[in-house]
């Protein structure tokens, strides 16, 4: 006996299908998200979570046909172990990453238990809607999905315009355990006690508390968490963090075996600049390109105003466009104490004018043209930036290129990922870019490449007349960064395209086997 209405009745189960399938589609991009951000892999680590959920949902909906005589009792227990499972699925998996080493095990078991749940809630659904009201198998269908597809829709907007934002991956994933645990468990308890016996009703609003007292004391300890974890990835302390929708920001400060101070910034994981050796990277990356015409400068990434401060030292640069994704490193850059005394305060400068843009979508409009453009981007490990070094993008850098304009693009490390570099030299050339490799070593990353390149004819490599006084770089020094190894020099690379990223296999293919 039901204790409301035919319609009441099952407009409330509709109502936790739509909960329950938004508070699932969240766990999964919850665990695809993560994963873009620790690994990198963003196609890759949607093509396993998502292949694995579906998979086990297949299981758990075989599996429920055995729970069906017990319906309302089995759907209220396996959204409560949905609930905890998938609302601490992110710390779980951040903990493996952290101190296991053991990330990509704990994600396929992970994304098979939650899909294994989740498969499951369908069949119970199911049972339950035609236990209120028989109706035929395609019109129960059609309900039933109806709710689960707009539950979804809900969820899939939530996750990166609310949750996201407000609360992050770990704390973010709690709250959906809150809710689904909650939306589960007392639509049954309620709506069905005449289903339980008194021992079940009082066993599962016992585990439902517990449920969401456990949520609820690990959401309190997420932030000392957090802080530990993350010291466990670095090696120096950590004196700045922020996750932005684009990255997650650290910043750490040490010292050297010399007992020099260091600053050090990781994106994602990645580091991109100490502060005893930047000068090296930053020094050959610019002032090569500044030897010839340079009054209008096109600097694309560097959001850390390192590569503008480089520029900055020629006196006749009359204007430099910084183009950066991220706006909180632009804020950092230009609001941070730190980062402002090594970068030289270079993005207040009058001449510099920041563009928060996508450097792909900014070039598509006319723009230009630069007599120097600086392309100053993170490694290209990730389909995010993978287009960043593709044949299309450096037709787009050619287009923005004055006459006898210069363009010089950092291109990895020329010891561990040789195919990697000779793949970007081979995308230049493929969009009309004439090309002269050179590297030097920095002691942080190791010896590393570059490309300076122009659209008329192969660039000469040296240093522009009445140039800056270098610390690291002169005549002689960047002549001899011209010649390489003949086991450095690769000579059957293709180029790599926004329909065919090679660059991604070769980057994960090298960095992977040393």
């Amino acid at each position: 006996m039901l204790p409301v209405g035919v319609r009441p009745a099952r407009f409330l189960v509709l109502t936790a299908v739509f909960v329950c399938a938004a508070c699932g589609l969240v766990y999964e991009l919850a665990l695809i998200a993560l994963g873009s951000y620790l690994v990198g892999d963003t196609v890759g680590q949607a093509s396993v979570v998502l292949a694995v959920m579906v998979f086990a949902m297949g299981v758990g909906s075989l599996l429920a046909k055995r729970w069906q005589p017990r319906a309302a009792a089995a759907f209220a227990a396996v959204e409560l172990a949905l609930a905890l499972l998938g609302g601490v699925s992110v710390l779980v998996l951040y903990a493996a990453f952290a101190w296991l080493k053991l990330y990509s095990p704990a994600l396929v078991v992970v994304s098979f238990l939650v899909g294994l749940l989740i498969g499951a809630e369908i069949p119970l659904l199911m049972t339950l809607l035609q236990r209120i009201r028989r109706q035929d198998a395609g019109s129960a269908v059609a309900d039933l999905f109806a709710a689960d597809y707009v539950g979804a829709l809900l969820g899939g907007l939530a996750f990166p315009f609310l949750l996201l934002p407000l609360f992050g991956h770990m704390r973010g994933a709690l709250l959906v355990g809150v809710v689904n645990a909650l939306a589960g468990s007392l639509v049954v308890l309620w709506l069905f006690r005449a289903d339980l016996g008194r021992r079940l009703r009082l066993a599962l609003g016992a585990a439902t508390v517990v449920v969401v007292a456990v949520l609820a004391g690990v959401l309190a300890l997420v932030g000392p968490f957090e802080v530990v974890a993350r010291q466990a990835l670095y090696r120096d302390p950590v004196v700045l963090s922020e996750r932005t929708p684009y990255q997650q920001i650290v910043v750490t400060r040490g010292l050297t075996l010399t007992r020099q101070p260091e600053l050090r910034l990781y994106l994602n994981g990645d580091l991109q600049f100490s502060s005893t050796d930047e000068y090296r990277y930053h020094e050959a990356l610019v002032h090569p390109a500044m030897a010839g015409p340079h009054e209008r400068v096109l600097v694309l990434g560097g959001g850390d105003g390192l590569a503008a401060r480089e520029v900055l030292e020629h006196g006749s640069v009359r204007s430099l466009t910084q183009v950066e994704l991220d706006p909180a490193m632009v804020r950092l850059a230009r609001e941070w104490e730190p980062l402002r005394s090594l970068n030289g305060d270079s993005l207040s400068d009058p001449r510099v004018t920041v563009r928060t843009a996508d450097a792909f979508t900014w070039l598509r409009e006319p723009r230009g043209p630069y007599d120097v453009v600086v392309i100053d981007m993170p490694d290209p490990d990730a389909v995010a930036t993978a287009k960043l070094y593709s044949v299309e993008f450096y037709g787009l850098v050619r287009r923005a290129l004055a006459p006898g304009g210069r363009v010089v693009v950092q291109a990895g490390s020329t010891s561990f990922a040789p195919r990697t570099f000779a793949c970007i030299e081979a995308g230049m050339r493929a969009a009309g870019l004439q090309t002269r490799p050179y590297h030097v070593n920095v002691p942080s990353f190791g010896d590393w490449g570059y490309l300076l390149a122009s659209a008329e004819a192969v660039p000469e490599l040296r240093l522009p007349d009445g140039g800056p006084s270098l610390r690291s770089l002169d005549e002689a020094t960047l002549q001899a960064a011209g010649v390489f190894a003949p086991d450095r020099v690769v000579e059957d690379a293709e180029p790599s395209t926004l329909d065919r990223p090679r660059i991604l296999d070769l980057v994960r293919t090298e960095w992977r086997t040393r």
